[in-house]
């Protein structure tokens, strides 16, 4: 992230020059460039800030800054003690970071976007409106159609071979890879769970591994066709939108969660930075998943994934539970359908409107 910014920082004389010649109708941007609605306003071009972190995360961060003694009003959502450690930058930043996070919003033109869906964080999305002065806009789920991805004819022909919701789909993001010791204890403890599984596993740029190094020795024989690791990339979509996908073993990343509900998969939460342990946390409150617990040193245990994947999976009880809760929140989804971003689209054309107006001498 710091070197995105760094980047985006470089590219503002290029960024200034495209907006001088363009002069769209519009400018959206994030939080990486908190610099870019005071260069929209030089040419009279309204600026609207979207916030990719959930309404939880948010709402979270910024009660952190303005209220910093005093606690979240909501305490289900809440950093581990092992978690704090690790966000420390993130919840304690510089001063010039803290200032840019709030000019970024005071600029931005009447409304917030953010990602996300209002049936799941109307609460947080209200208190974050509270928090800031600003009409908070959920842009909706913005999950993709899984017929819109390039798949993988392997990958379904093994599903195929599945049974109805006996599998977990098991992946990370792009953006973390596991350290050895979570590779190996997660391994464990899929093998363990009985359950089968398909693994996206990626390795960072120029790490020179195969799978058979990295995981445990012996693994891949063991589990045989009850499990099949990929390599790098896989149709998520796809994959969650099988009958046979019973769980998502995931990082609850803010889009990643938002497709697994979207498809009704049930989510065995597995956070590891940033955002990700709130999200986690929510998900937990909403009741459409299950967190895997880790100790109070934040170590991943083998026992532990491997309780909570079959808790999930398994024929009633807990399961049973939260899958109907995955359903309902699909049913919920998928109900609304493209609502929220319409109702987003109408705010910026009046936001669109107002600017052309003004231009055009028609207010005083």
């Amino acid at each position: 992230m710091p070197t995105l910014k760094l980047a985006f920082d470089m590219a503002k004389p290029n960024f200034f020059r495209i907006l001088a010649s363009v002069k769209p109708n519009l400018l959206i941007y994030d939080f990486l460039q908190p610099w870019a609605p005071l260069a929209a306003s030089r040419y009279k071009i309204p600026a609207v800030e979207f916030i990719t972190s959930s309404s939880t995360m948010t709402a979270y961060m910024f009660h952190f800054f303005m209220k910093p003694k005093v606690e979240f009003p909501f305490e289900t959502i809440c950093y581990r003690d092992y978690e704090l450690v690790h966000q420390a930058k993130l919840l304690a930043p510089d001063e010039r970071v803290r200032r840019e996070a709030f000019e970024g919003v005071r600029r931005s033109n009447r409304i917030v976007l953010i990602k996300g869906f209002r049936e799941i964080e109307l609460k947080y999305s209200d208190y974050l409106s509270t928090l800031l002065g600003k009409k908070i806009m959920p842009v909706g789920p913005l999950v993709q159609n899984p017929s819109q991805e390039v798949g993988s004819s392997e990958i379904i022909e093994w599903l195929d071979k599945k049974g109805k919701r006996s599998t977990v789909f098991v992946s990370f993001g792009s953006e973390y890879f596991l350290k050895q010791e979570e590779m190996e204890e997660l391994a464990h403890g899929l093998e363990l769970s009985n359950v089968n599984f398909i693994w996206v596993v990626r390795f960072p740029k120029g790490k020179k591994l195969t799978l058979k190094e990295a995981l445990p020795l012996g693994f891949l024989d063991r589990v045989g066709q009850r499990g099949m690791v990929v390599e790098g990339w896989a149709p998520q979509a796809q994959i969650l939108g099988h009958e046979s996908i019973g769980g998502f073993v995931s990082h609850c990343g803010c889009s990643s969660m938002m497709e697994s509900m979207k498809f009704g998969v049930p989510i065995i939460a597995m956070p590891m930075h940033l955002d990700q342990p709130l999200n986690a946390r929510l998900v937990v409150e909403i009741g459409v998943g299950d967190e895997v617990l880790r100790n109070n040193s934040g170590r991943l245990e083998k026992e532990e994934v491997a309780a909570v994947i079959h808790r999930v999976v398994a024929v009633g009880g807990r399961g049973e539970v939260v899958r109907k809760n995955a359903r309902a929140m699909s049913e919920k989804m998928m109900a609304k359908g493209d609502e929220e971003i319409d109702e987003v689209v109408k705010e910026l054309l009046m936001i669109c409107s107002t600017k052309k107006k003004k231009r055009n001498g028609l207010f005083h």
